[in-house]
């Protein structure tokens, strides 16, 4: 039976296996600065989705007979699907300063990663095709007549759904970096590959 001593090792066995495995500075700091990437995506996907929600809300005139975004059921999806992610970033917001200041998840670090991506990948489809009928519905009105009357209401949708397109754009990037660290943690077990 060969000794539990070798090579001057004076832990049992099962010590040894109950190592903590080694982590260098340089991968906690690769970590850190993908964090605090996927961080200033979210920050950016939610400034522009709030900004195309309040835009969205706030389209409509005073007079009984001029448009509102409450009288067109697409203008309605635009405002809800911006609404929706932008507090969706807001917590993601929280949860990734969580996880720089205290270097661990929210959640158990798997339900988090998948928490993440699957959230990511459906409020971003739901965005774009918010903003998709939102285009469509807006060509509509100025192909109409309808924006003569009043051309601010259709110059106001469209910069709300010009919002919501750059709002998809940061929530899609922050989907790709999430999807990265679900194929970390697949591949290695750990949300980063190094």
């Amino acid at each position: 039976m060969p000794s539990p001593l070798r090579n001057g090792d004076l832990r049992s066995p099962a010590a040894v296996l109950r190592q903590i495995p080694f982590q260098s500075t340089v991968s906690e700091q690769k970590l850190r600065r993908l964090n605090i990437l996927i961080l200033i995506l979210r920050f950016a996907a939610f400034c522009f989705s709030l900004a195309a929600a309040v835009f969205m809300a706030s389209n409509s005139s005073r007079s009984h007979d001029s448009h509102s975004w409450l009288h067109f059921p697409t203008f309605r999806y635009v405002l809800a699907a911006n609404s929706i992610v932008a507090f969706y970033s807001l917590f993601e917001i929280c949860a990734a300063v969580w996880e720089i200041l205290k270097s661990e998840t929210l959640l158990p670090e798997s339900v988090q990663l998948w928490f993440d991506f699957s959230h990511d990948q459906v409020f971003a489809y739901m965005l774009l095709s918010a903003e998709a009928v939102g285009t469509g519905e807006a060509r509509r009105l100025r192909g109409g007549g309808a924006c003569d009357a009043s051309g601010g209401f259709c110059v106001q949708a469209y910069i709300s759904v010009a919002l919501g397109f750059s709002g998809f754009a940061f929530l899609a990037l922050s989907g790709l970096l999430s999807g990265f660290r679900v194929a970390c943690f697949v591949i290695t077990g750990s949300r980063f590959h190094l």
